[in-house]
């Protein structure tokens, strides 16, 4: 008799560093999870998922790559050789070289390197956090690999006040997309943007890339990489030439009027045409749409900031709004940082006041600069990797692989599979996925708290990441009671429990098909300069920034040229198969990635669609598959971000190409796009 198949179908919750946090149904089939779809918790996801959620977290969750035991390095690193061990044994590992580093060095000689994996509350930062500064090791800025750039640049206009949320777009009469590709990072964007159209909205995209969602708009602008700053000071000098300033709005609401607008009237049409490399025609377009819209939305992405000059383009590009009185009433407002609503306590939850005062902070994009550096005092001797795979993510791969290929380096990784990172590892904790242990969600492109409980069990011996600093903790001594804190109290630690806007629920009973729709501490709907305001150091929205002055010298937007060393420029953005790198060794992600490039600069070098090329600099050669599309603009190459080593014959991906000595003006975050190459036809021999 054939035993009944039974499946059952349970909630969860994206981690995925996107915007959109969407809910989740999972159907299970035992302990396997067989179909992930949409689910209608969160009113904003409704239902709607990407496709490589759908597709490819059954295969990342039980592939081959999967992480099902502790295991330690028996090969040379990057050589894939490991042998089982206990997790005994594997805490002993960990203990042993940390404790040797710290022996030799001092604990700042120890780094935690991870970044944004999952973004739930307890995965993406808590125990961890707790571990780390109770050593005293090393502190990492994490956001300068992405995010800190547009952070620091949202901040410095409206402080740490939440931006407009999606679906007020509704009621707008312009949407402006500029640097987001909203189909591949912004997915449920793309209803609300259908929606206003439909009721008479018209909408502008941004963007060097005529991406799929720029089919559905009235006005397209291929920018030159990383110019974005003059489109947008030359906006305000010629609204400002034809009287359309709302100078009411920007006499009560914002500060610094004079010193921004003296930067941007140095910028003209020409200057668009010249630099920009957009027409005169293309600009008076833009401009007719500012003038004659009520109310404007802007949504920017973070592909600005990945430019010299990109902490300047958001900037100046959220500063149209305050200038043109876009603020203060549903559909005008800037879109973004809606996740700041959420009554967040991460002091609470990591516990910083561990960290031993004097302890330096390392910024992410010069960590394997510093592996290297034998004259840094102390040393980095010892580093863990964890909800990170830097060899696929950072600039300057090689630079990376070298980095870690010190043998005196310690090496201790944690990740759900075995990813490129991994590689190099001495030992290996085994963690699990988020359908795997309870977490708390908010986001940072939408406006919901939600919570996840295991959808199966844990995989293999693997952990989360909760338990497995927890044993961590344990091991090296830390006895206080903050290390033993059960998820659920990490969950009560990590939000206000008692913030009126989480509606009488502790954050570890958060209902499971209930998402908490944050709102303005008046109950109302966010609405910038009504219901919230600025929380700058003014209290207005400042178009002079003090702080950016004083530690980068940029008060005011500026233009910086980067000179170009190659005749081409690559960009890396989003991926239709990958979340930043993961999902990147699964079956979709192997083979030559592509590489989309202009007929033009195909017929110059005599290339066609289907052809192998290698993109090459000083850095570095990368093999790809030619795309010959005039979505792209002459002179600008694209490649979708995040491969793994096996996508190319060269073993290199493209981020072996991009410089890591290239900042962005704040926070001197990473510049991706600011990488120049040649190309030839075939695979460098």
């Amino acid at each position: 008799m054939t035993a009944q198949i039974i499946q059952d179908i349970r909630p969860s919750v994206c981690p995925l560093d996107c915007p959109d946090t969407c809910s989740l149904s999972v159907t299970v089939e035992g302990d396997r999870i067989i179909k992930v779809k949409g689910s209608r918790t969160n009113p904003y996801t409704n239902g709607a998922i990407c496709s490589k959620v759908a597709r490819r977290y059954p295969e990342m969750i039980h592939g081959d790559d999967r992480l099902r035991h502790p295991l330690r390095r028996t090969g040379m690193r990057g050589e894939r050789k490991f042998e089982r061990i206990s997790w005994e044994d594997a805490l002993e590992i960990v203990h042993e070289g940390f404790s040797a580093a710290i022996e030799k060095y001092g604990p700042q000689s120890v780094l935690p390197f991870n970044y944004s994996g999952p973004h739930g509350q307890l995965a993406g930062g808590s125990m961890d956090r707790r571990f780390f500064h109770k050593m005293g090791a090393s502190l990492l800025s994490r956001a300068p690999l992405c995010g800190a750039v547009k952070g620091a640049a949202y901040a410095s206009l409206y402080g740490t006040s939440p931006g407009m949320p999606v679906e007020q777009a509704l009621d707008s009469d312009l949407i402006v997309i500029w640097g987001n590709n909203v189909t591949v990072s912004n997915l449920h964007f793309t209803k609300v943007i259908q929606s206003a159209r439909a009721k008479g909205a018209k909408v502008v995209v941004v963007d060097p890339k005529r991406i799929r969602i720029a089919e559905q708009c009235d006005l397209l602008l291929r920018l030159q990489p990383g110019t974005d700053v003059v489109l947008a000071l030359a906006l305000a000098a010629e609204l400002e030439r034809r009287g359309r300033l709302d100078i009411s709005f920007i006499e009560q609401f914002t500060v610094g009027f004079d010193e921004f607008m003296a930067e941007a009237r140095r910028y003209s049409t020409d200057d668009v045409v010249t630099i920009c490399k957009l027409s005169a025609q293309e600009f008076e377009a833009l401009v007719q749409m500012f003038v004659g819209a009520k109310n404007i939305a802007t949504s920017i992405g973070n592909g600005i900031e990945r430019g010299r000059s990109g902490g300047s383009g958001l900037r100046a590009a959220m500063a149209l709004q305050a200038l043109t009185g876009n603020h203060g009433r549903r559909g005008a407002g800037v879109i973004s940082k809606q996740g700041l609503a959420a009554p967040k306590t991460t002091d609470k939850l990591q516990r910083p006041d561990l960290v031993p005062d004097g302890t330096r902070t390392i910024n992410i994009v010069d960590v394997p600069e510093l592996l290297l550096d034998k004259s840094y005092d102390p040393r980095l001797a010892a580093i863990m990797i964890y909800n990170h795979n830097p060899v696929s993510t950072h600039p300057n791969q090689r630079q990376m692989v070298e980095a870690l290929c010190r043998e005196d380096l310690f090496i201790a990784g944690c990740d759900i599979v075995m990813t490129d990172s991994m590689l190099f590892a001495d030992v290996i904790l085994p963690a699990v996925s988020h359908f795997e242990h309870d977490d708390l969600y908010g986001a940072y492109g939408q406006h919901y708290v939600q919570r996840g409980v295991p959808a199966i069990p844990c995989v293999g011996e693997g952990l989360p990441n909760t338990e497995i600093f927890r044993r961590l903790a344990a091991r090296f001594g830390y006895d206080d009671p903050i290390f033993k804190e059960s998820d659920a109290e990490l969950m009560d630690a990590a939000m206000d429990g008692d913030d009126p806007r989480m509606q009488g629920f502790k954050p570890s009973q958060i209902p499971l098909d209930r998402a908490l729709e944050m709102t303005a501490q008046d109950g109302g709907e966010l609405i910038m300069c009504d219901t919230v305001m600025p929380t700058t150091p003014s209290g207005k929205i400042e178009l002079f920034s003090s702080d950016l002055e004083q530690r980068f010298g940029y008060g005011v937007p500026r233009f910086e040229v980067v000179e170009q060393t190659r005749p081409y420029v690559l960009i890396t953005p989003s991926s239709t198969k990958r979340t930043n790198a993961t999902f990147g060794g699964c079956e979709e992600s192997r083979g030559l990635e592509v590489l989309e490039l202009h007929p033009d600069d195909a017929t110059a070098n005599g290339i066609k669609s289907g052809d192998v090329v290698t993109i090459s600099n000083d850095l570095g050669a990368v093999a790809l598959e030619a795309f010959v599309s005039d979505a792209v603009r002459p002179g600008v190459f694209y490649s979708p971000k995040g491969p793994w080593f096996r996508s190319s014959p060269t073993g290199m991906t493209t981020n072996a190409l991009i410089p890591s000595d290239i900042r962005s003006d704040i926070e001197r975050g990473a510049c991706y796009n600011e990488t120049f190459v040649d190309i030839s036809v075939g695979e460098v021999q």
